[in-house]
């Protein structure tokens, strides 16, 4: 009997959705927006809002999001392609990992997933040794790791660059090549890596974050070391002493203090006409930039 009974269900489903079909293509577009507004699961952002009532330009029938229809109306986004930190979307063909739409009006579509965007990279490099490209394919494709697994091997690659920049002579070089590159500035990190994932640890940075760098490059390009993905803040991090004088190795003076912006504004105000720009802990205090010792927080524009 329960056989029967799900015989009878599955067969109502499946008519349903022939007689949904059929009414989609043949009904007018009252009749498609209320079926839309049925099944749909959220709404859409600010952005996309547009797209309210038009499904197809993101889904496709059974198969659901196509990156093919993000690309198609992101492609031309030079803002986004020519900026140093979203530059990296040019190389990438999966949109949805970080994109999820329905979530409302107010909520961005973006959730980063570094974890993916490694799995990305890796992607990349293994199809690139896989089919032999050149050397320019090869440096897309890994512009994005910091340094690449050692276990990625690779074939001979077909160098499309003048004869004089060719590798090393095709007759020493084995069918398969082992790809090991780990520049000066790969992370050293330990295996169990409390802030990141294994793929994680593979990120270069700096590739989408140097343009935000409040270090000024002082503390070098090796971020993991002290951040992690999930928060850009370091919850572990303890200020040097507040009577430290050593300041100038981790911060930089502003321009401003290289003008005579700082002889007639910042050490006045501060109550230290004879300050020097190096002298920093004679006005600044540990507890914010702006908080000035005897006069509090102050922003001068």
């Amino acid at each position: 009997m329960s056989k029967i009974k799900f015989f009878v269900v599955a067969f109502a489903v499946v008519a349903l959705g022939i007689t949904i079909g059929i009414e989609w293509e043949t009904s007018d577009s009252r009749t498609r927006n209320f079926w839309q507004q049925a099944v749909a699961p959220g709404a859409l952002s600010q952005s996309h809002a547009s797209l309210s009532n038009n499904c197809v330009a993101c889904h496709t029938q059974v198969k659901g999001v196509e990156a093919g229809k993000c690309i198609a109306c992101h492609a031309d986004n030079s803002v986004l392609l020519q900026r140093q930190p979203t530059a990296f979307h040019a190389n990438i063909q999966t949109c949805t990992g970080c994109h999820v739409e329905h979530q409302g009006t107010v909520r961005m579509p973006t959730t980063m997933d570094h974890a993916l965007l490694a799995q990305v990279g890796h992607k990349q490099l293994k199809a690139a040794s896989e089919e032999g490209l050149s050397l320019e394919d090869i440096e897309v494709a890994v512009k994005l790791l910091d340094r690449t697994p050692r276990s990625v091997t690779q074939k001979p690659l077909a160098n499309t660059r003048s004869s004089d920049t060719q590798m090393s002579d095709d007759s020493n070089m084995s069918a398969e090549t082992k790809i090991a590159v780990e520049p000066p500035s790969a992370p050293k990190l330990p295996v169990n890596h409390p802030g990141l994932s294994a793929n994680e640890s593979m990120l270069n940075c700096v590739s989408c974050h140097a343009t935000k760098d409040r270090h000024q490059g002082l503390l070098g390009k090796n971020c993991v070391q002290c951040h992690a993905t999930t928060q850009w803040t370091v919850s572990e991090f303890r200020h040097p002493s507040s009577r430290s004088t050593n300041c100038a190795q981790c911060h930089l003076a502003p321009p401003s203090h290289n003008m005579m912006h700082f002889s007639m504004m910042s050490a006045p105000i501060a109550r230290q006409p004879n300050a020097k720009v190096n002298q920093c802990y004679l006005c600044h205090q540990t507890t914010s930039w702006n908080d000035i010792k005897g006069v509090g927080l102050i922003k001068h524009h």
